[in-house]
């Protein structure tokens, strides 16, 4: 496939270099508007001081072999450099990148860097400084041509946030393999929880018509490491299967293949009665297998790199094996026979919760999956929310995390807000992720973190990933909320490496976004690293959960009738006169038994609780007295009244701002920040009052 120059046609063009220079504090006029459409990739001028050393660095650019991977590598240096340094490189050997790999480039074989890239696998590289008929050179070089161009993103993001490139001696490789975002975009154009405008995947227009933003897409994943995306929503309609749908497909995963994103569907599980005419969707019925297996051949070849299938099965309604008496390891596995002969793999959600499981929606996925433990086929990963009961604000990790020995794990993480704003708030999701990746599973032993469980380290798991929920939509700049980016940023770096910290991730993110100024790369930097604390402050503090109705955005406490008791608030908080919480312990329902022993105990007692999730585990009366002394009320009313008075302080601190920001995108997140500010006060108000009818107690404003 060619690859076009014509990428990121956003109103925010790059390469202004004649009204700004980032960086300088100095400068005299005003910055040029941005629309956001361009993401992280803009690729605006870097700081003075790094603009002259990139300069002697960079005065040419070799990247060799001809495949759609190489031509994308290519193109995105000579353009980036372009935009940065205001001058198109030459093909000179004097100050020249060379990227490739051993099989191709006789430039990159000749260095003898074979058995350091081994160990790196072909999505890993090597970024070294070396040098070429005498002259200083920078080398980017992998086993595969993906990996070349996952490092020539990576040398571009450090010049994008103005690091020396002098000396470089940079090994990478991706802990996880399946790094995929997951879309819930329906066939009419909809999305479910998006937040962004009107589906990207323009149905009625494809095969035929192919939007350059499909290849924007493409390349902003891959600049973060993302090689997969399941298309459409889980709640799936089986029309996608049909060979009208198939081809439509087909074409968009022409669209990523040069960027090493793979295509994945979200399949229903009826397709062979919905689609295929059968009488039964049985996975234990042979028609129903052959079905699944003619359906896996027709799709491979049209998609011969095609991912494999995402499914959600009996939950919320969808069909699924148990409709047959059957078990999710039977559905899955008869997925994964159709799959296995092309390399496919079945990633099978463990979000279920049936109420015969356990009266706890918390510990029904626990129940249902361990006992399947080793009984799915080798091609299937069982993909699991961060938490046990839904994307709330603050959860402690899902217990099936360390738990399932011999079935591989996916984690799955939502950057779209569903929970948490709905790209109306500023919630920086780095800071919620890393809580989780880094917190102790002490499934083998301290150490034993949800991140090293992901990449195998804790159990040897065959395959290994993490999944983000992205839900991109038509708006200009794809998240609704500038800020929104930055969790797909985040979602995509941490999949790569979970050790990264969240503050280096919005610092990467807030300089190749918004600016390279140091001052004002601090302050924002500033308001991510709080935000979600913030968030989770003026909303659901100290372990409350769920408060919130049907459209999961405005506070809802009061949320008691539902078509499911655990659809409903009061399920959760069960707020009385006696007190409120969840009791969770070994005197309630036992559901911190699902956690290895050091983490249960901890969660148990009252005395070594983190009391960011008191009310998750405990239900205490609202006198009891917390570590600072303060009773549960005033705590309570001091969380509220904090999250309150530091989202108005979010947008202070942006107004603050408004000369180093161009004006549209100040003025967009401005509008944003004002409902925030708003929000949170009727989330303080509303809740504290709603809890003052049980309480009795008076709310005293902390200050007052």
């Amino acid at each position: 496939m060619k690859i076009s120059r014509r990428r990121f046609v956003g109103t925010g063009l790059a390469g202004a270099a004649g009204l700004y220079v980032a960086g300088n504090a100095q400068a005299q006029q005003p910055l040029p508007d941005e629309d956001g459409y361009k993401l992280w990739l803009r690729y605006a001028p870097p700081p003075r001081n790094a603009a002259s050393e990139y300069r002697q660095a960079v005065r040419g650019i070799i990247v060799e072999g001809a495949s759609p991977a190489a031509q994308a590598a290519r193109l995105e240096l000579t353009t980036a450099i372009e935009a940065m340094l205001g001058t198109p490189p030459s093909d000179s050997r004097a100050g020249v990148i060379i990227a490739g790999t051993p099989s191709n480039s006789a430039l990159i074989r000749g260095r003898g860097w074979q058995s350091d890239l081994a160990p790196l696998g072909k999505e890993g590289f090597l970024i070294r400084s070396t040098t070429l008929d005498g002259r200083n050179a920078i080398a980017v070089a992998s086993e595969g041509e993906t990996g070349v161009l996952y490092g020539a993103f990576h040398l571009l993001r450090l010049m994008q946030t103005g690091q020396s490139i002098e000396r470089l001696n940079i090994a990478e490789r991706p802990r996880l393999q399946l790094r995929l975002v997951n879309h819930w975009d329906n066939l009419d154009g909809s999305i479910e929880r998006g937040y962004a405008g009107r589906s990207i995947w323009q149905w009625s227009e494809l095969p035929g018509t192919i939007s350059p933003r499909y290849a924007d897409y493409a390349r902003a994943q891959a600049s973060i490491g993302v090689n997969g995306a399941a298309i459409n929503n889980v709640n799936a309609d089986a029309r996608l299967l049909s060979p009208e749908y198939l081809e439509k497909v087909a074409a968009l995963a022409g669209v990523w293949r040069p960027y090493g994103v793979r295509m994945y569907v979200s399949i229903n599980v009826a397709s062979p009665i919905r689609l295929g005419g059968l009488a039964t969707a049985d996975p234990l019925d042979k028609g129903v297998a052959d079905w699944w297996k003619a359906k896996a051949e027709e799709i491979y070849k049209i998609i011969p790199d095609f991912g494999g299938f995402l499914v959600k099965a009996n939950s919320e309604g969808q069909p699924g094996p148990k409709d047959y008496g059957r078990t999710h390891a039977d559905g899955a596995n008869v997925l994964a026979d159709a799959l296995a002969p092309h390399g496919g793999a079945v990633i099978w959600r463990a979000f279920i919760y049936d109420e015969d499981v356990d009266p706890d929606r918390a510990k029904r996925a626990y129940l249902e999956f361990t006992r399947l433990d080793g009984k799915f086929r080798p091609n299937v990963l069982v993909q699991v929310k961060n938490g046990a009961i839904d994307f709330m604000p603050r959860e402690p990790f899902h217990p099936l995390f360390g738990a399932m020995k011999q079935t591989p794990v996916l984690a799955e993480v939502q950057a779209t807000q569903e929970y948490l704003g709905q790209a109306k708030h500023l919630v920086y999701l780095g800071t919620m992720w890393k809580e989780f990746l880094d917190a102790d599973t002490y499934a083998k032993g301290k150490g034993s973190t949800v991140g090293r469980v992901l990449e195998g380290a804790v159990h040897s798991y065959p395959v290994t990933g993490m999944v983000a929920v992205l839900n991109t939509g038509l708006d200009t700049n794809w998240c609704g909320h500038h800020f929104s980016q930055a969790n797909w940023y985040a979602a995509g770096r941490l999949a790569w490496n979970h050790e990264l910290s969240a503050e280096r991730i919005a610092d990467e993110w807030t300089r190749m976004t918004l600016t390279n100024d140091n001052a004002t790369v601090e302050k924002i930097r500033g308001m991510m690293m709080t935000s979600r604390e913030t968030y989770v402050n003026y909303t659901m503090p100290l372990g409350l959960h769920h408060l919130i109705g049907g459209d999961h955005y405005a506070p809802m406490p009061q949320n008691g009738q539902a078509p499911r008791s655990d659809w409903t608030a009061t399920y959760y908080h069960q707020a009385s006169a006696e007190g409120v919480g969840f009791d969770r312990s070994m005197k309630g329902d036992q559901a911190v038994a699902q956690y290895f022993p050091p983490v249960r105990d901890m969660f148990d007692s009252l005395a070594t609780c983190p009391e960011e999730f008191l009310l998750w585990f405990h239900h205490l009366p609202w006198t009891y007295r917390l570590k600072s002394r303060q009773t549960l009320w005033d705590g309570l009313v001091e969380k509220y009244y904090s999250g309150a008075r530091d989202a108005a302080a979010l947008a202070a601190a942006w107004q603050s701002l408004a000369s180093q920001i161009d004006a549209r995108r100040h003025k967009e997140v401005a509008a944003r920040l004002a409902i925030q500010t708003g929000d949170a006060a009727k989330w303080r108000d509303q809740i504290l009052r709603y809890f003052q009818g049980f309480s009795k107690l008076e709310i005293k404003s902390p200050g007052a």
